[in-house]
């Protein structure tokens, strides 16, 4: 069942819409995280997406990193497509708690048991990186269980469940437009992700007070990851990933990104807006 998987996934590469080129608005943003990656010691993989213009910026975009925690979302989002085909309920008891608190606690705390018990519950990694291929979601690879990434030798290079920031992105732009989950499901998942109260030092870290962000993050030895959502001022929300590997004071380093993503998207949107009402 793994090697089906497995080639599924390599057969759905190229399924993907490509990556649009940044707009002439975002390149200048573009060049500040070029210049923070750059400047940054060890690895780092950073994309964004407007969510309503499809505007995107993307440095190592296309590198595999490893997603560590990030690839809760993937395996909460099949659980609720279960939910929604009646194969599942969230009130379904599983080792003695509720699907629904087992989410709660994957996606929140980022409990790892609730994580492996939920997925058990699903058939394990095979289910969620069908589900992903079969909607044509590649650059994505799930193949173990925390349990055994935890106790495996680590790799911070080895392609296994690992996914590009591009990728991510991707299916953080599926979830939200509806392409995955109907409205009910997909705002019970993003609920849980505005909750998430785990490295508040990543996207979250130099945000301005009160900005509505809905995240999950990832940790391993040398690697930090945080991946979601950041809603601007105006309403405007940027799906973002960032992937940190090596190096050192990673979190502080996707702070720096979000921010700078933050403020670039902002000015874009500044500037698009007052160029649609000037005189010709």
């Amino acid at each position: 069942m793994r090697l089906i998987a497995i080639l599924c996934w390599f057969l759905a590469l190229g399924a993907q819409p490509a990556w649009a080129a940044s707009s002439p608005q975002l390149r200048s943003l573009e060049q500040q995280l070029n210049w923070l990656v750059a400047s940054t010691p060890g690895d780092v993989g950073v994309a964004a997406l407007d969510l309503a213009s499809g505007e995107t910026v993307s440095v190592n975009g296309n590198e595999p990193f490893p997603m560590a925690s990030t690839v809760k979302i993937a395996i909460a989002a099949n659980y609720l497509a279960q939910v929604e085909h009646g194969r599942r309920s969230l009130n379904d008891t599983i080792r003695g708690r509720s699907a629904a608190k087992l989410m709660e606690a994957m996606i929140i705390r980022s409990d790892n048991y609730a994580t492996d018990v939920l997925l058990a519950d699903l058939g394990g990694p095979e289910t969620v990186q069908l589900w992903l291929t079969q909607n044509r979601l590649s650059g994505l690879r799930i193949d173990r269980n925390i349990a055994q990434l935890l106790r495996s030798k680590r790799d911070l290079r080895d392609i296994r469940d690992s996914s590009t920031p591009e990728a991510m992105v991707e299916l953080l732009r599926r979830l939200d437009r509806g392409k995955l989950l109907n409205p009910w499901s997909r705002a019970h998942l993003l609920g849980l992700m505005s909750r998430c109260n785990t490295g508040k030092n990543r996207i979250r870290g130099m945000l301005p007070f009160g900005t509505l962000v809905e995240n999950k993050t990832g940790t391993l030895s040398g690697l930090t990851t945080d991946v979601g959502y950041i809603t601007l001022p105006n309403g405007r929300r940027i799906a973002v990933a960032f992937f940190a590997r090596g190096g050192t004071d990673r979190p502080s380093a996707i702070a720096r990104a979000a921010r700078t993503i933050y403020d670039g998207f902002a000015a874009a949107f500044r500037t698009s807006f007052s160029g649609a009402y000037s005189a010709p």
